[in-house]
């Protein structure tokens, strides 16, 4: 999922501040986990998280939770406490904690695995530790043969091309279309053409530094990520993220952070 917290944001009055980073994941753990992060919200609301193919395990305090979408999730924050999570490489989810991860956009933990980890993370006192926890999670799924399916790297590499066919994807891993969406479902949560269109939206996300500042125009990106045309990329967006290409390059100009659009202060 895209960054639930920018990395520093204050509410409309100036009087509270949404801290957030990213920690690169332990070099043995580089290959199914992107990174963990810790975040402080600073103040009441509901939070847009944009779809990008990757899976979150994330814990406020209270609940642990997988969050995984082709879809945006609207998370509310109290705007107390800190929340940390582990971010899981797109493809990784399925191997690590089973096709049932995709149940809903947001599962409790506990309601796939048997485990200990809330009570693990409720004994860590620090931001920190509770991260340490949740890596060591991840090691430890991986110990007990808890594996990436190994085709997913490639299939999610191909589907990152513009003008990718699944059939065609299908054929490079010496497997039938019906295997491919399969096997994709039980990775990701979803199929093959739906991940497709995430990661080219994704992709689009990448260029609104371009867009803002008027490097390129939206008609020319779509062409170049393998849009149908200009019309196709509003609707994949509105689909997406819930708004238009051009609300996203504005919310992207104010705040540089494209998860802060429906970040508002409590009434």
């Amino acid at each position: 999922m895209v960054v639930p917290l920018r990395f520093s944001a204050a509410d409309d009055a100036g009087r509270r501040v949404s801290r957030y980073r990213e920690v690169p994941p332990p070099a043995g753990l580089a290959s199914v986990v992107q990174c963990s992060w810790e975040g402080v919200p600073g103040w009441a609301r509901d939070l847009r998280v944009l779809p990008d193919g990757c899976v979150d395990l994330a814990w406020n305090g209270r609940r642990l939770v997988v969050v995984g979408a082709a879809a945006p999730v609207r998370i509310p924050l109290s705007g107390s406490g800190t929340a940390v999570g582990v971010r899981l490489r797109c493809g990784a989810a399925g191997g690590l904690l089973g096709p049932g991860f995709a149940a809903d956009t947001v599962v409790d933990l506990h309601d796939l695995l048997r485990t200990r980890l809330v009570d693990e993370l409720t004994a860590a006192e620090t931001p920190a530790a509770q991260r340490i926890v949740l890596t060591e999670f991840v090691g430890r799924r991986l110990r007990h043969g808890f594996e990436p399916d190994p085709a997913m790297a490639t299939a999610v590499r191909a589907l990152s091309t513009p003008d990718t066919r699944v059939d065609a994807v299908a054929g490079r891993l010496g497997v039938s279309d019906r295997t491919l969406r399969r096997r994709v479902r039980d990775a990701v949560g979803y199929g093959p053409k739906e991940l497709h269109r995430v990661l080219r939206f994704h992709r689009f996300l990448g260029r609104l530094d371009d867009l803002a500042a008027g490097r390129t125009t939206l008609s020319t990106i779509a062409a170049e990520l393998g849009f149908a045309d200009q019309s196709h990329l509003g609707h994949e967006c509105l689909r997406l993220s819930g708004s238009s290409p051009a609300q996203l390059v504005a919310s992207y100009a104010r705040h540089d952070r494209v998860a802060e659009t429906d970040q508002t202060a409590a009434s």
